[in-house]
């Protein structure tokens, strides 16, 4: 089995890919690639078995509603709500919700902050995919999954904080060190130094490993209740389990 990981922003500059190869019971980071442009990642996803996105799949079904009101000039709140009560879900999807109820994490909002611009180009990846034959089902049943890797490494009892940006380099080498410790099955080889210097890199690293385990079914799934709004919104796949379910004898 490939895994792809995908951390996902809205230039190339800043995006991320990361491919590895699972088979007696090892992964073996087998590439990396970092500025990656939209040509990059549809061959990326087209030759997984399964692809991690970091990234939302979609907007809130009820900002989407709104927003459709408000150009036709008829927005309604609702009755005894203000502030902020009447505008989470505009703001968060149902997925970004269970996230924080499960895990205490809140997502990045797609319809109030700058994590849109990355889900435009997201929607642009999609569409080519479904040119191509590869439809994506938003929750997560096909080859392409939505994963989180600040909650994917919490999961874990990772470090999922603090490791971002230039000057957190240190930080960064620590949780290579911990997912090393943790994950001795997974080979870095020669892009361990990418993953030492670039926290796209880790973070594309970490969504191969949440894809891996979401092909395994060792993930969160909508209820029945929630399908149909993951099937337009989109669903974040929490792992279910500890790194070591990942690997198999193949």
């Amino acid at each position: 089995m490939v895994t792809v990981g995908i951390d996902l922003a809205a230039e190339a500059v800043r995006t991320a890919v990361a491919w590895l190869d699972w088979s007696a019971g090892r992964a073996r980071l087998v590439r990396v690639e970092v500025g990656a442009d939209d040509a990059l990642i549809v061959d990326a996803v087209m030759g997984a078995d399964k692809a991690g996105i970091d990234c939302p799949l979609g907007w809130p079904d009820r900002f989407v509603d709104f927003v459709t009101a408000h150009r036709a000039g008829h927005v309604h709140v609702p009755e005894g709500l203000v502030g902020r009560a009447w505008r989470r879900d505009l703001a968060l999807r149902v997925t970004d919700q269970v996230v924080h109820e499960q895990t205490g994490l809140t997502p990045l909002s797609v319809s109030a902050d700058r994590i849109g611009h990355a889900t435009m180009r997201c929607a642009a990846v999609l569409a080519e995919l479904a040119r191509r034959g590869r439809p994506v089902d938003r929750r997560g049943g096909g080859v392409v999954v939505e994963v989180y890797p600040a909650a994917c490494l919490k999961r874990w009892g990772l470090p999922y904080r603090g490791y971002k940006r230039a000057a957190n380099l240190g930080e960064l080498g620590q949780l290579v060190d911990r997912l090393r410790e943790m994950a001795p099955w997974l080979d870095l080889g020669e892009y361990e130094a990418i993953c030492r210097a670039s926290d796209d890199a880790i973070d594309a690293v970490v969504s191969a490993l949440a894809a891996r385990a979401s092909a395994l079914g060792l993930v969160t799934v909508p209820t029945a209740e929630q399908a149909e709004t993951a099937g337009t919104e989109g669903w974040i796949a929490l792992p279910t389990t500890p790194l070591n379910r990942f690997v198999t004898e193949e």
